[in-house]
């Protein structure tokens, strides 16, 4: 729904219902916003008792009688608001909490294609700050927008109750404030909408210099990067700019037409008095009824901006809600033991956007048995790496088929997937956690053995036993070489059937790699594997080759034959780059 439409779509009705509180807590607060309301409107009573008493003589006990009810009453009513903040904000905050859950869920399972398109600045403000906006307006909704429509109803009803031309005076005029305030909102949505989103450009800009601020350093880009973050920053200035000029506008109107109304409320109120129809102190208390008009009006006008930013933000979480995954997920699992088949019968691939004249493979065919090693080898940009996205089935082939253990991959259960097949790249992910979390991804632990177990496996048993507390240790300031020996440990624990190895040593200086050189081999023992490297030494162990240019294979078959025929392509490369045969 965009934000000035009017209707309601099924991800806006999702999101509401996430939003509902229990009904335990509802009736907690419609009984604090009730007292909150009732309360004040009892005080202009006490007030004209008091006034048109001192007026009749009555007796200083008397009228400090009732200037304690009057005290208490006020008392009682900012205890009743604060009550109703407390709940609201409660309820507010356990909404949107769900609701957080759900988008960051819902976001972490579409598809690479749509990650592609935005950036994680973006997605954050998506999944938090809209959220924020979300929850503080709920906050104002519930304190200044339904307690303060409740008040200004009970106002008008004491004032008609009192003098019935006042009493239609009043609402006249209410309707035309709220008529006038209907319109202001037309202008303040669109502009607060476009402050919400240029805010969101700012936070992607933001995120990507500072996840590349090495590079940016070492090839002196920086005076680049921040003319771009100052476009981002000028065009939020300018968004919030508008933004403010329409509120301020908004807010000196309004101004305006509060001392127009209280002018005229108290001439009615001179003009009844002499005619005798009202006493000093009902005219009192029309004067403060008709402040007490202007406090709901100004709440409901200072809303104006949340309600538009949260008018927005829904929006844009009804919009990602409806995102859905382009990769439709399967029910047949891949085989649950031993190593898995792996066979690609004339894939073709481009990326979406794309035309057919961009493909990036074409009439990939390639066959390995259960625990046969593929090693690909190709210049940068030939495909490789979105050869192997292909077989973790983060994207589906635009023609032909991926089968893993005999199963489409397109007809796989996606658990499954994610179970089976095993990947470790050279940009490994690790989190401002434990070790224990690192390894397990958060999953259930296995057990303190065999994450010790795995981490000596890849030669990193030493580094454990330096960590202050073992594997509860928060990992910070982890070289390039121990991540990636990390990501290996992750495959041995996952204990997958294939494994795809995206350059894994790339990062490696000659040390470390040879560390992990027989874990690489325990690792691919038993399991078939697909091994991507530029380092054409680290293919020795492999039983296949397939040799990609401009996404097409154009050498294919077993490692020994082909590094023994003088004029195959793979020959060539392991004697350009001086590796044996």
């Amino acid at each position: 729904m965009r934000p000035f439409d009017t209707g309601t779509s099924s991800s806006d009705r999702s999101v509401l219902r996430l939003l509902r509180p229990g009904r335990r807590a509802a009736a907690s607060l419609v009984a604090a916003i009730a007292a909150a309301t009732v309360l004040p409107l009892a005080a202009p009573q006490v007030t004209r008792r008091f006034v048109d008493d001192a007026i009749g003589g009555a007796s200083i006990r008397h009228l400090t009688l009732i200037a304690a009810g009057y005290l208490g009453l006020a008392v009682a009513g900012q205890a009743a608001r604060m009550v109703t903040a407390w709940l609201a904000s409660r309820l507010a905050w356990d909404g949107t909490n769900r609701l957080r859950e759900r988008l960051a869920g819902h976001a972490l399972g579409l598809d690479m294609d749509y990650h592609g398109r935005h950036t994680p600045g973006e997605m954050i403000e998506r999944v938090d700050g809209d959220v924020v906006a979300v929850a503080d307006f709920v906050v104002a909704f519930l304190l200044d927008v339904v307690a303060s429509a409740l008040l200004l109803a009970g106002v008008v009803a004491v004032v008609f109750g009192v003098d019935w031309r006042i009493g239609c005076a009043l609402l006249a005029y209410c309707l035309l404030v709220g008529l006038g305030m209907a319109r202001a909102q037309r202008l303040a949505v669109p502009s607060g909408a476009r402050s919400r989103a240029a805010n969101a450009v700012l936070f992607g800009t933001v995120e990507e210099r500072l996840a590349g601020v090495e590079d940016i350093r070492a090839n002196g880009a920086g005076e680049h990067a921040v003319n771009r973050f100052h476009r981002a920053a000028a065009a939020v200035y300018r968004a919030e700019n508008r933004d403010a000029r329409v509120g301020t506008t908004v807010l000196a109107g309004t101004s305006v037409a509060f001392a127009a109304g209280t002018a005229i409320m108290l001439g009615l109120a001179a003009w009844a008095m002499d005619a005798g129809t009202l006493t000093v102190g009902t005219a009192v208390l029309l004067f403060q009824y008709t402040l007490m008009v202007r406090a709901p009006f100004e709440r409901l006008l200072d809303q104006i901006r949340q309600y538009q930013a949260a008018l927005a933000g829904l929006a844009r979480i009804g919009d990602l809600l409806a995102e859905r995954r382009t990769l439709a997920p399967g029910s047949r699992p891949l085989p649950a033991y031993g190593p898995l088949e792996l066979r690609l019968d004339g894939v073709g691939f481009s990326y979406p956007g794309d035309g057919d004249d961009e493909r990036v493979l074409s009439g990939v065919t390639v066959t390995l048995a259960p625990g046969e090693t593929l090693g690909l080898v190709g210049r940068t940009g030939s495909g490789k790496t979105t050869l192997a996205r292909l077989v973790l089935r983060l994207y589906d082939p635009s023609e032909g088929t991926v089968r893993v253990g005999g199963v489409d991959l397109r007809t796989a259960d996606p658990a499954s997937v994610r179970r089976r097949i095993g990947v470790v790249t050279q940009d490994v992910q690790l989190f401002a956690a434990s070790v224990r979390d690192n390894l397990t991804l958060f999953r259930p632990s296995p057990g303190d053995d065999r994450l010790r177990a795995a981490l000596d496996g890849v030669g990193l048993g030493d580094w454990l036993a330096g960590l202050p507390d073992g594997l509860d240790t928060e990992l910070r300031n982890v070289s390039g070489g121990e991540a990636q020996l990390i990501a290996f440990a992750r495959a041995f624990l996952a204990d997958p059937g294939l494994v795809v190895l995206d350059e894994p040593s790339s990062r490696l200086d000659p040390a470390t790699e040879r560390r992990i050189e027989h874990s690489v081999g325990r690792l691919l023992d038993g399991r078939t594997g697909v091994i991507i490297a530029h380092r054409l030494s680290s293919l020795s162990r492999v039983d296949k080759i397939a040799v990609l240019d401009q996404g097409k294979v154009i050498e294919y078959g077993r490692r020994a034959d082909l590094a023994a025929d003088p004029g195959s392509r793979f020959r060539r490369l392991l004697d350009l780059a001086g590796v044996g045969r």
